[in-house]
Formats: structure tokens, sequence, C-alpha cells
């Protein structure tokens, strides 16, 4: 369950960090020990600041590259879309595509709209880093764990 979980990081057609957890707890669950729930609680801990830290500074950037919150909404509706339009790779896909034609009406040109669509990839390719980083991180201790437990 956790190496699926890491494999649909990659591939966001699982949600991937969540599966990485849910791995830990039905581990911690089949144990009913204290080495079981201290490892669940600290891969809780990891997974959730993880995900605060997945969001916030990709968000970040993009705020500080000028790309307003409608523009990313617009990106988040159409990634929501692409996601059951296109297998596997539509999140991103729907994602890019809809900062771009958010930033294409908004700022009438191609040219002014695709650095904002720049900076949206690469704030796409610095989520999916820091989740892929967190999960990696959840499944090295919980292996570790495992291994000594």
């Amino acid at each position: 369950m956790i190496a699926v979980g890491l494999v649909g990081i990659v591939l966001p057609i699982l949600p991937g960090l969540v599966l990485v957890w849910g791995g830990v707890a039905v581990w911690a669950f089949g144990r009913q020990d204290v080495v079981g729930w201290v490892t669940l609680g600290i891969a809780t801990a990891i997974v959730a600041a993880g995900t605060v830290v997945k969001y916030a500074i990709p968000g970040r950037r993009l705020r500080e590259g000028g790309v307003p919150w409608l523009t990313l909404a617009a990106g988040a509706a159409l990634g929501v879309v692409g996601f059951f339009v296109i297998p596997v790779v539509g999140l991103v896909v729907g994602f890019v595509l809809g900062v771009y034609l958010a930033e294409l009406g908004r700022l009438r040109t191609h040219n002014a709209a695709w650095p904002s669509t720049k900076r949206a990839l690469a704030a796409v390719g610095w989520s999916i880093l820091i989740e892929l980083v967190t999960g990696l991180i959840v499944a090295v201790g919980w292996g570790v764990t495992a291994a000594l437990a």
C-alpha cells in the first residue's frame, strides 16, 4: 500500500500521500502496540506538515510572481475536470491549461500569459516533489521501525 501510494504521488491517479499514511495505519492497527501507535502518530504529523508545505510554498511563489487567486482557482477547477477527462496526467494538464486560459483572458496576449503558465508548471513540480519527499520520509521511517521492532 505504501509503494502504491508513492507511485500515486508521481502519477496522480491515486491519493498518494493518503495511501502512504493508510499503509502505516493498517500496519499500526495490526500491531496494536506502542511502537505502532507512536509510528502512526509521527507519520500523521509528517503527512500533515508535508501537506501544508506542499500548498504553502508553491502558492507563495505563484502569488509573488503576480499570479492572482482567480487564475489559481481557474487552474484548480480545470485540473479537477482534467483529472476525469485525461487518465493519469489530467490533473496537471488541466491545472496548467486553466492557468494559461485565465491569464490569456486577463492579459489578452500569449506573451503576457506564458510567464504565469511557466510559474504554474514550476509550482506543480514543487508540489509533487514536496509530496514525494514527504511520502519517502514516512515510508523510510516506517521501514526502519518495522525492521527494528
